[in-house]
């Protein structure tokens, strides 16, 4: 065996026969190259011509139009040895990572997650090439093709005349005109199954998507060519009849068609879905519970069972949960009781409907005890208890540990159970269990994963943005970022915060490289905020100190003792007055020191938030305090002689009092509740010991 390599390309000889060239341009960044990012249907054309023109530059477009596939194994004689082989695809996939490198790097990341997501549905793990996902991009986004009924080329005289009666075969269908529909059909120039519109609908999709009424549908079904099956007339996206009649939630058409073709029932269209998953998808639910009673009554075991098991029960049941409709879901726990443990989906969106899903869960799981032995439950509970600890739901945990004690210990594919999997979704709830775990507890202090990351180095990890756009401010969320990561510190062996993993990083590493561009942020809100607040106090001072100088009413000629000294009303402004002076000031400084500070990690624990919160407090003060000094100097000045203007003084005084309140107050709230107030982390209370 001969290779060479270079920056371009590498040339693999195996045997005397097989010689093979793979163009690896490594140096060449996608991004710098394409100047479209792919987020829809829109760029699609675009982007296409500009990834092409990439490919082809560099040799590579052999990977995705399919000139050079995966290697495969040949027959070993000769010269040839398996290592020549093995070298062979090694290097075949290091250029095909390279091509999906450079696809996934132009595309947005809404559109990188659903591609991904699509190619790990249809393919194990990561066991895709650049050539899937180009092609599964294509699918996606690629304009819908024109059916080639439609695409003549209008230079004869037949060629037009066809053209003029799918036209007119698909405005009287759409009227629901039927005499117009027979002339046409009883010429025979075209016929009922033809495909009338871009999407590929034939005249029945278009007469079921109407529905001009039963009569007029069952003088169309008539129509069909003999030996053509309902289930075999599809639209350019697979659907059938009866997933047009779902869509649509027509019963009544339903019925017809599944009297006339039961295996429509079981018909899935490209995207997988069954017409019964498109019913609920679509909130149809009366017609979901038509379909389900004609699901009953299919004799084919085997293919009712698929449809309620695996990746398509699990979506179905997910589906009609949403929907609310507790009734469909008890119908297909009827069917097969597995899909059931879904139910952890809901959560608390209103009372009666938390209760239904509570009374669900512990039914199916109830149903799993029954029917299965021990050894079998955690395929039933693994990936529902996991859920429903990354998204909070302490109840739905709480009662599946209930029935499934070990449930406690599931991991997912990482080698991570509920509590690592609670700290890395930031789900204190679920966290909190350990405060009601037996010394199993302990365990935990010390576990690791694959990776040989323990409890802290999870939590140190940056939380998942779903959760830290829950907490307003940059700063309020690094804050909370350091109260769990300071948690679990308290909580894990003191050996384990000095500990590195795979990657030889400790979990200070990892907290301040996963951080750091929220630690930057934080600092631009809390200095934005200082500076804001600081020109605040600044006004408040020169105008109170102003009002000091210049008492209402001037001094008296003898004494220079003011005028109005004996007065009520001039001491609420005197003492109104030096209040506000005092706490201005007070303010001022305390948001000049935050601009001066350092913004270490650390201090967003509690120094700076400490600092934030004396500000704000001290500055409602002043301007509550200012306010009233001003409503006092009004008194004085024109309520001497008309109490009764005392009133509207005491109203307008309230009305920018109580905006402040509104607006500004909350945040000290929150800061206050944040900082010093009862922590996320504790006891959480069960109704049994725990494992």
């Amino acid at each position: 065996m001969a290779s060479s390599s270079s920056n371009s390309h590498v040339t693999l000889e195996v045997g005397e026969e097989h010689t093979y060239t793979y163009p690896y341009p490594s140096n060449l960044s996608a991004t710098g190259f394409t100047t479209v990012k792919l987020s829809g249907r829109d760029e699609y054309g675009m982007w296409k011509t500009q990834m092409l023109c990439l490919f082809e530059s560099h040799g590579m477009l052999g990977f995705i139009d399919g000139t050079l596939m995966c290697p495969q194994p040949i027959s070993i004689s000769g010269k040839e040895k398996v290592g020549d082989h093995q070298t062979h695809y090694r290097l075949w996939r290091r250029s095909d990572a390279l091509v999906k490198g450079w696809i996934f790097g132009s595309l947005s990341k809404p559109t990188l997650g659903y591609v991904l997501d699509r190619l790990h549905q249809q393919r194990n793990a990561n066991d895709f090439s650049g050539k899937d996902a180009w092609d599964e991009l294509h699918t996606m986004y690629a304009p819908v093709g024109i059916p080639p009924e439609l695409l003549v080329v209008e230079d004869t005289p037949q060629d037009k005349d066809r053209a003029k009666n799918l036209d007119r075969l698909y405005n009287y269908t759409e009227a629901g005109y039927w005499n117009g529909v027979e002339d046409i059909l009883r010429q025979e120039k075209v016929a009922v199954t033809d495909k009338i519109t871009n999407n590929g609908n034939t005249a029945l999709h278009a007469a079921v998507g109407s529905f001009r009424g039963r009569e007029f549908l069952e003088k169309l079904l008539e129509k069909i060519p003999e030996n053509t099956q309902l289930t075999n007339i599809r639209n350019s996206d697979g659907s059938t009849l009866l997933h047009v009649a779902a869509i649509s939630g027509n019963n009544e058409t339903a019925d017809i068609l599944v009297a006339r073709d039961p295996d429509m029932l079981l018909a899935k269209d490209k995207e997988g879905q069954t017409p019964l998953a498109l019913a609920l998808s679509n909130m149809h639910t009366h017609t979901a519970r038509h379909l389900l009673r004609h699901i009953n009554t299919l004799t084919d075991d085997i293919q009712k069972d698929a449809l309620f098991s695996g990746t398509t029960g699990d979506d179905l049941l997910v589906t009609v949960i949403s929907s609310k409709d507790f009734v469909i879901s008890c119908i297909i726990m009827s069917f097969l009781y597995i899909l059931g443990m879904l139910v952890y989906l809901f959560f608390k969106e209103g009372h009666q409907i938390f209760e239904d899903a509570i009374g669900l869960l512990a039914e199916v799981s109830m149903l799993i005890r029954e029917k299965n032995h021990f050894s079998s439950y955690h395929h039933y509970y693994t990936n529902p208890i996991l859920e429903a600890s990354r998204q909070n739901a302490y109840e739905f945990v709480d009662k599946i540990m209930h029935h499934f004690p070990n449930a406690i210990w599931s991991a997912n594919e990482d080698g991570h159970n509920i509590i690592q999997y609670a700290v890395i979704n930031r789900s204190e709830n679920i966290y909190n269990l350990l405060y009601w775990m037996s010394q199993h507890r302990n365990i935990c202090r010390t576990i690791k994963d694959s990776s040989g990351n323990n409890l802290l180095h999870l939590a140190a990890r940056l939380a998942p943005n779903n959760k830290l756009n829950l907490i307003s401010g940059e700063a309020l969320q690094i804050q909370r970022e350091l109260q769990w990561f300071k948690e679990v510190e308290r909580f894990i062996c003191p050996l384990s915060i000095i500990q590195k993993n795979s990657f030889n990083e400790t979990p200070q590493t990892i907290f301040t490289r996963e951080h750091k561009e929220l630690v930057i942020e934080g600092q631009k809100w809390m200095k934005s905020t200082a500076e804001s607040y600081t020109i605040t106090a600044a006004l408040i001072i020169t105008i109170v100190f102003a009002a000091a100088i210049t008492v209402p009413g001037g001094n008296k000629q003898e004494g220079g003792l003011p005028v109005f000294t004996n007065h009520t009303a001039f001491t609420i402004f005197a003492i109104s007055d030096a209040i506000s002076l005092f706490s201005a000031v007070t303010s001022l400084l305390m948001f000049l020191s935050i601009l001066t500070a350092r913004f270490a990690e650390q201090d967003f624990l509690f120094k700076l938030p400490t600092k934030l919160i004396i500000g704000l407090a001290t500055l409602f003060i002043s301007t509550t305090a200012m306010i009233v000094a001003f409503a006092a100097t009004l008194y004085l000045v024109f309520g001497q002689s008309n109490s009764r203007i005392l009133i509207p003084i005491a109203v307008l005084t309230c009305l920018p009092i109580t905006s402040f309140v509104t607006l500004q107050f909350p945040l000290v709230i929150e800061l206050m509740s944040a900082t010093y107030g009862g922590s996320i982390f504790g006891d959480k209370q069960t109704y049994y010991p725990l494992y």
